[in-house]
Parts: C-alpha cells; sequence; structure tokens
C-alpha cells in the first residue's frame, strides 16, 4: 500500500529560494522543470463535455496564510495555481496547519465579447478540504471535500472590466472525519505529506441561458444500443449526433426527462477494450448550446469461463485484469501532475511494462487522466479517498495476521463515530461516481480500503448500484468483507 512516486526520470536539486520561503530539497521531473508557470497544464480540463468558450485561469495568484477567518490586509507572495503550497512547484513551500486559512486572489478582465448574454460558469476542478469563494468581494458559493469539482454561476457578480476572484481555504487534513485519502498532517510509513488548497485547473466559460449540464451515456451490449441522458434545466428536444473516425453513425433526441436512444449497425459497432480502445464522438445541441463530447461501447460484468472458474467479462468475454496501485502522487507536483504530457507518460509506461489495469487508489484525477485511459486503452479501478476519524491500527490490520472479518458496524472499531463524517462520506462518494460515470476506461468502484474508516458497507453498496448499476464493486478491499462484492479482494502481504 506504501508503494514508489512514479512519473518519469527524475532530477535532484538543491535547495532553492522562492516566494519569499526556504524550500527543502525538491525531486523535480523533466515536466517539472520545463514549467511554465505563467500558463500551467493549458489544456481544455474536461474533455467529455467541451465547449469552444473557455478561459484558463492557471497561472500566478497572489496568497495569503492567516491565523483567522478574517480577509487578510496584504497578500504575502505569489503562488503557482493548480499546485497546492506544499508543492515544490507552486513556488511557496508551506504546509497549511488545520489552524491556519490559506487565501487566493487575481483579478480577471474578460475577453471582449467573451461575456454577453447568457451565463459565466465558474469551475475548479479540485479544492482541499472547505472552498470559500468571492467574486468583487461578494460570496458566491463554497464546497466542502477536497477531490470533487464544483461549478458556481457568477454572472450576477461580475462588472464591467476588471474582476477580482479570491478563494479562502481551510484543510484539517486527518484532524476532521473529511475524506483525505493518504494524506496524514504527520507523514510517515505509507502516510504522506498533507496538500491543500487549489489542486487542479481553475477555468471559466461562457454559456446560454439554457445549457447543458452533464452528459451520460449508457451502452447496452449485444443489441448495440447507446442510450444517452442530457441533464439540464429543461432538457427535452436537445439533437444528438454519433460519429466514428469521421463517418455518421447514429442520431436522435431526448425526450422530456432528457432521455434518447439509438441503435449502431453492426458493421459500424466497434467494441472499446484495452487492447482496441475505441471511441464514437458525439455532438448534443441543446437551443443555442452546443457541446462535443465521446463515448465507448463496452460492458463490464462477471461470468464463468470455459472452464468453468468464476470470472471477470469484459464486452460479456473473460478478462484478466493485472495491473499496478496507481496513487497519483508526484516528487514535485504531490497530487497534481506537472503536465499533460506527464500524465500520458505514466499510463504509457504501464501499457509498455505489458499491464492493463490501473487501480486509481485512494485518489480522484484530474478528468484529463481518465480521459487519457479512455483514448489510450487502460481499465481503472477506482477507489473512494478514504477518510474518519484516527484509525484503529488492531482492527485494520486484524485480517492480515488472523483472518478474521469484522462487522462494521461497530463504528468505534472503524473510527466512524461522527455522524457528520459519514454523511459527509456518502456525498462526496455519490459525487465522485456522478462525476466520473461517463469515463469507458472506469470498470469498477473500490468504496473502501482494508477498513480504514469503513461503516455500513452493505449499504454503501446498495447506495454505489443505484447509483451506476453499470459496473462492478469491490466493496472491501484487501479484508473486512461484508459478503456483498462482486469479487473477493485479499490483499496478502506475508
Amino acid at each position: 500500500e506504501g508503494g514508489a512516486l512514479r512519473g518519469g526520470p527524475r532530477t535532484l536539486l538543491k535547495p532553492r529560494q522562492k516566494g519569499g520561503t526556504a524550500m527543502t530539497e525538491a525531486m523535480l521531473t523533466p515536466w517539472g522543470e520545463a514549467l511554465d508557470r505563467e500558463h500551467p497544464l493549458p489544456e481544455y480540463p474536461r474533455p467529455q463535455l467541451r465547449r469552444n468558450s473557455y478561459l484558463n485561469l492557471n497561472g500566478i495568484w497572489e496568497y495569503a496564510i492567516t491565523k483567522t477567518a478574517e480577509k487578510p490586509a496584504a497578500m504575502q507572495g505569489e503562488i503557482v495555481v493548480p499546485f497546492s503550497p506544499e508543492t515544490p512547484l507552486s513556488g511557496v513551500g508551506h504546509i497549511l496547519q488545520p489552524d491556519e486559512y490559506l487565501w487566493y486572489r487575481r483579478s480577471v478582465t474578460l475577453p471582449e465579447g467573451f461575456f454577453r448574454g447568457g451565463r459565466l460558469l465558474l469551475h475548479f476542478g479540485a479544492v482541499d478540504q472547505w472552498a470559500w469563494v468571492y467574486v468583487n468581494g461578494l460570496l458566491a458559493g463554497t464546497h466542502t471535500g477536497g477531490y470533487t469539482a464544483f461549478t458556481l454561476d457568477i454572472t450576477k457578480l461580475l462588472r464591467e472590466g476588471e474582476n477580482t476572484l479570491t478563494v479562502a481555504v481551510r484543510d484539517d487534513t486527518d484532524t476532521v472525519p473529511l475524506a483525505r485519502g493518504k494524506q496524514k498532517t504527520k507523514r510517515g510509513g505509507i502516510w504522506y505529506t498533507p496538500q491543500s488548497g487549489i489542486w487542479q485547473t481553475v477555468w471559466a466559460e461562457l454559456v446560454p441561458e439554457r445549457y447543458i449540464g452533464s452528459l451520460l451515456f449508457t451502452p447496452e451490449l449485444p443489441a448495440g444500443r447507446i442510450r444517452w441522458q442530457v441533464f439540464s434545466a429543461a432538457p427535452q428536444g436537445a439533437k444528438v449526433s454519433v460519429t466514428y473516425q469521421g463517418e455518421p453513425v447514429a442520431e436522435g433526441g431526448t425526450d422530456a426527462d432528457g432521455c434518447g436512444s439509438a441503435v449502431i449497425a453492426p458493421e459500424q459497432l466497434h467494441l472499446w477494450a484495452p487492447e482496441t480502445p475505441e471511441l464514437y464522438d458525439v455532438t448534443v445541441t441543446l437551443g443555442a448550446d452546443t457541446v462535443k463530447s465521446y463515448f465507448a461501447m463496452r460492458t463490464a460484468g462477471t461470468g464463468r469461463d470455459a472452464a468453468g472458474h468464476p470470472c471477470l467479462l469484459l464486452n460479456g468475454q473473460p478478462d484478466f485484469h493485472h495491473g499496478v496501485l496507481d496513487q497519483g502522487y508526484w516528487p514535485d507536483g504531490l497530487y497534481t501532475a506537472p503536465s499533460d504530457e506527464a500524465l500520458i507518460y505514466d499510463i504509457q509506461l504501464m501499457k509498455r511494462l505489458g499491464f492493463n489495469m490501473l487501480r486509481k487508489h485512494i485518489k480522484i484525477e484530474p478528468m484529463r487522466w481518465y480521459y487519457h485511459c479512455d483514448r489510450l486503452g487502460m481499465l481503472v479501478w477506482q477507489d473512494m479517498p478514504s477518510g474518519g476519524g484516527r484509525y484503529n491500527l488492531l482492527t485494520i490490520s486484524a485480517p492480515l495476521i488472523t483472518g478474521i472479518h469484522l462487522k462494521d458496524s461497530h463504528y468505534r472499531l472503524f473510527a466512524r463515530t461522527d455522524p457528520d463524517g459519514r454523511d459527509s462520506f456518502r456525498q462526496e462518494l455519490e459525487e465522485m461516481i456522478r462525476q466520473l460515470q461517463n469515463c469507458p476506461c472506469i470498470v469498477l468502484w473500490v468504496p473502501f480500503n482494508e477498513g480504514w474508516g469503513q461503516f455500513d458497507a452493505k449499504q454503501i453498496t446498495r447506495l454505489v448500484r443505484k447509483l451506476d448499476p453499470t459496473r462492478l464493486i469491490d466493496h472491501a478491499s484487501g479484508w473486512h468483507d461484508q459478503g456483498v462484492s462482486d469479487v473477493r479482494s485479499l490483499h496478502v502481504y506475508f
């Protein structure tokens, strides 16, 4: 579970001075060495729902760290967004403490013609853990949870000319029961340096008054049918056009619930697999709004092979998943890869080494990572980041030594006595599934790992199946199996 940092060749640099803070020795990747501080990670961050209007807000912001929730009178220096202040690439080198607040500020002048009618949406890929967003000094909205994306409509708060964005962040890491993954205030062993604040792309886009919020594609085999749902305040009447390598394949519309479907002709049916990552391109138009997306024809399930052995199925055929535990930590960016090319390098390297699966461990990646897995052909087992109180070593280690699997309704044993923490877990889990549900590469959900903050896994499994009945579930990876999973998962260390 500890694993090693990955991300390509590294160069060891001497301690350096940036942003007025002395930094410890930093292991920079080649992509980190080549970082454009003014324009980091400029790519469109959400390939599953693309529009022409796009304003990337990554780059140099001002920052300050305070001991109170009062806005600072002055900022302290510069930070490179979207790298957390704990990372070398941020230029700060400060570990945010549970009693501190991190403040971001930058001015934005919208491009000419960018804001003429319609709505302006402000998107955050992820901010760890609590975020308060202000536009021109007025609160635009808040978000709790350090791993999922959120969007704010800031139209009414904008003014002509220059606008000021301010983001306040608090991150209590492992001192509160929110999802934290492998972050720990005192790192060591299998626990890693904590990070805080904005760690995924910040961006804005212009949309019409009636716009598409999200899309969902559900393939059905062997019928060759693709079902879709367009989510909007008024989704009826959307037009959906499907192409494959530029050639028309299918088209249709949506009913009052935003639903529709089409059958793909057998000669145009191309199944997705790691060896053949076939994707269909989609254009969806709803009134004045047009978005681009994609989907794959693939299904995931369980069954038996020719010898009668239970096995995993991909597209109805036995498929052996062999992969690695991919923790997504970078020596120079921690949770944040230094470039899009770095993400691609990691995935392609695992394919060259012969693997066809990555278990995304206790972390949710930026949407571009899943897009690259989709187009390059990599199966993904997606973990939910763990949370809860301080873990009981005897509880989380008991099955490893004794083989005994405890009932996870004993909240105290599993460090889950806080009802608000349990509610937050369910909410964050639902946000994760809805955010990632359109990624063909994901074939299995992992709600809990090795008893870390595990609770009510039977009910959680029912929740996951209700949210997404198309994928497999490993409800308690490692141990403390409650007998409700699609697979039995054992972590054998000795």
